[in-house]
């Protein structure tokens, strides 16, 4: 499964200049059907979220430009209407590393933080930037289906949007989700611990309890799926907050360790340790 192997290279190669030099040809865009007219795209990054309509399709990011010519072709074998809108559920580049391909095709919609962290890097291409942001979302209407762009802020990122495709009842996390374990939390981002777990939980509330959920990184889940995630989150800060109230140095937390129930969690690219530290830093 690609979530323990290419997952690690994606992610991190989100701190790397440049991802032209990672060789990506064996890379495979594998189609899953989730409800309706949204399918999900897996390959090498993030999750990609495509609504294909007669009116034409809406891309939910687009992982790396190596593999942007697949991800298109994969499209196509959906539906080979034109591509009308994108979506960045946030700024890293294994959700957003394709954009200067397909900004040309169509605009890219994003929270603002999303444009401005992309304009701050410094080998950033003026193509590859939103020219549709906005500050708490906005809805865009695609044929029959209303699809809902909200922002959550102080999260995974400063600049996070789950996507939300009402007619399907499909729910398009961004990094919101990890569903393959503990999560990665860019505290140099605008992220934040207490603010994932209060961003994960008001997701939940929100949705039906027949949601079909996409999530940033993993496979294809459900509303239960997503809130034993919760589960997790909270257990891991009460734990920590607990050992910090206590005196308890960053040593003796990665000593004791996160508990039997969830040290399963850990995966190549956030481990045990990784998630701890997250923890201590994030909850100081």
């Amino acid at each position: 499964m690609f979530k323990k192997s290419w997952l690690s290279l994606c992610v991190i190669a989100l701190t790397l200049t440049s991802v032209h030099a990672q060789d990506m040809s064996d890379v495979e865009i594998k189609t899953t059907a989730v409800a309706g007219n949204v399918y999900m795209l897996t390959g090498a990054g993030g999750n990609i979220g495509v609504l294909a309509t007669e009116a034409g399709l809406l891309l939910v990011d687009d992982q790396f430009q190596p593999l942007a010519k697949k991800i298109e072709a994969a499209m196509q074998g959906i539906n080979n209407n034109q591509l009308k809108y994108i979506v960045n559920t946030h700024y890293h580049g294994d959700h957003t590393g394709s954009n200067a391909f397909f900004s040309h095709k169509a605009p890219i919609f994003a929270h603002q933080n999303v444009r401005s962290r992309l304009q701050a890097e410094q080998d950033h291409q003026t193509a590859a930037l939103p020219v549709v942001t906005y500050d708490n979302g906005v809805t865009i209407y695609l044929q029959d289906e209303e699809v809902q762009l909200i922002h959550f802020p102080a999260g995974h990122t400063d600049g996070d949007t789950v996507v939300y495709f009402k007619q399907a009842n499909v729910l398009h996390t961004g990094d919101l989700f990890f569903e393959l374990g503990f999560p990665y939390i860019d505290l140099d981002g605008g992220g934040s611990v207490k603010g994932y777990l209060a961003n994960v939980n008001q997701l939940l509330a929100m949705m039906p309890d027949d949601v079909a959920i996409i999530p940033g990184h993993g496979q294809l889940t459900d509303k239960a799926g997503y809130s034993a995630f919760a589960k997790m989150i909270d257990f891991s800060i009460k734990r920590v907050s607990k050992a910090l109230a206590e005196g308890k140095s960053e040593q003796q937390i990665l000593a004791a360790g996160i508990g039997e129930q969830y040290k399963d969690q850990a995966w190549s690219f956030i481990s045990e340790e990784r998630w701890l530290k997250t923890l201590i830093k994030g909850l100081k």
